[in-house]
């Protein structure tokens, strides 16, 4: 009976050996959690010998210097982060890296290539200054250099930064199906880059916010990363790609939440094509802007955008240079902008079941504003809530004064405006004439 009973813990014990059999201790090469020791020599040696024999390479909990940059090929690279560290930045497996200071154009921390994979760990920049930020090369590099070299299968999940410089690139040349789960941080400059993408890229559930380098321990600080976000960081900027899949993701702040711009690298150019659904900014300069899409560009659904008085203080941007199709549909805009969208271009856009509420103290600006392309604009709520003008100041619950809601310039090609209401109906300025189809809306009634 006595044995029976130690059976299931003794099955427990033989299971758990079977799950480590085939990993590789970074301990076992000499490796020192005492953030001291470096440790680019003993975790390479470790990587290279998964190469080999196969297997998983482990990093214990603890603080692991790195000043050098780690290459890794089919290979695999895991701590024991569970969750994003941001309440305990230190508890778990951390790498202090602390190569490349001042030189953008240097290795990567991880250089990733084939079907590799990063995961479970938490990354530190020691040697950053909330008071004096210095360049630093890209945490994550998915890809060659090598024009003759592709990479594909790179997986990088359940990953805190806590003050990346630059957070994750894929490219410069032809890369596919980077897999970026459950990432979370506070980038500075850049969030995650990609571009040179033959084959469909997937990136969910990130989030990049200004407090995970707010903790003492950090020696970082919540307002000081918030100014440096709000006036430098594009989080998410998607070059060539047939087929990016975001869902779930999220910044705050940033200087532009969601850049869509032309990549060219040898064969590989050309801008993105790809759905999105889920995706968010908050307290940023510009949420969305486009350079450049795909003819048939972009499914944005369920996105929540919202800007501040700062920046281009508009939420939606597309530039002269783009001539694709943008369809947002079920999206919120909000917060105290001089425009929920500003669209110029040879493109197609689309603005379905949407809110709108620009809550800024200037009764004379526009919610949307469309000076090219061809734009529809069906079902939406164009919302009132503004401050006084008096009071130069804006409020989520501030006064309603009916702003005005559309504006169709000289150089649109063509406007359907169709079944849209608003607090007191909506205002719709138009100056093509019959080449706006005008129906069913809300009459303005302030």
């Amino acid at each position: 009976m006595k044995n029976i009973k130690k059976l299931p813990g003794l099955l427990l014990i033989i299971g758990n050996l079977s799950l480590f059999a085939n990993d590789i201790n970074v301990l076992h090469f000499g490796a020192k959690a005492d953030s001291i020791t470096d440790n680019t020599v003993s975790f390479q040696k470790a990587i290279d010998e998964a190469a080999i024999t196969g297997g998983t390479v482990f990093v214990p909990a603890g603080k692991y210097l790195i000043k050098g940059s780690l290459h890794m090929e089919g290979v695999s690279l895991t701590g024991e982060n569970k969750s994003p560290k941001s309440w305990t930045p230190f508890n778990g497996t951390i790498l202090l890296a602390t190569g490349g200071k001042g030189k953008e154009t240097d290795q990567a921390l991880f250089e990733m290539r084939n079907s590799s994979a990063v995961s479970g760990i938490t990354v530190y920049y020691p040697d950053q200054s909330i008071d004096h930020i210095q360049p630093y090369p890209w945490t994550f590099h998915i890809g060659s250099y090598s024009k003759d070299s592709t990479v594909f299968d790179c997986t990088i999940e359940n990953v805190t930064l806590i003050n990346s410089y630059n957070g994750i690139h894929a490219g410069p040349n032809e890369n596919g199906r980077h897999r970026i789960n459950s990432v979370f941080g506070c980038v500075l400059r850049r969030g995650i880059f990609v571009e040179s993408v033959g084959d469909i890229g997937r990136i969910e559930n990130v989030q990049f916010h200004c407090h995970f380098w707010g903790h003492p321990v950090t020696k970082g600080n919540f307002g000081k990363a918030f100014d440096y976000m709000q006036a430098n960081l594009e989080a998410f900027i998607i070059g060539r790609s047939d087929w990016e899949f975001m869902t779930n993701t999220f910044v705050f702040p940033a200087r532009i939440g969601y850049h869509f711009i032309y990549t060219e690298n040898g064969n590989w150019k050309g801008a993105c094509n790809g759905q999105f659904n889920g995706i968010a900014a908050d307290a940023s300069g510009c949420c969305i802007k486009v350079d450049a899409i795909q003819h048939m560009g972009l499914l944005i659904t369920n996105g929540q955008f919202n800007s501040h008085l700062t920046g281009d203080s508009t939420q939606i941007i597309i530039n002269e240079t783009n001539t694709g199709s943008i369809r947002f549909e079920n999206c919120g805009f909000w917060g105290p902008v001089k425009h929920n969208a500003d669209i110029k271009g040879d493109g197609y856009v689309t603005f379905q079941n949407c809110y709108f509420s620009n809550n800024y103290y200037d009764p004379n600006l526009f919610s949307i504003v469309c000076n090219g392309g061809k734009i529809q604009i069906i079902g939406n709520t164009f919302d009132a809530v503004q401050s006084k003008s008096s009071e130069k100041k804006w409020s989520y619950e501030g006064e309603r004064t009916s702003p005005p809601a559309i504006f169709i310039e000289k150089n649109t090609k063509h406007a359907i405006i169709s079944g849209n209401n608003g607090y007191n109906g909506i205002m719709i300025k138009n100056h093509i004439g019959d080449k706006a189809i005008i129906n069913s809306n809300e009459l303005y009634n302030p």
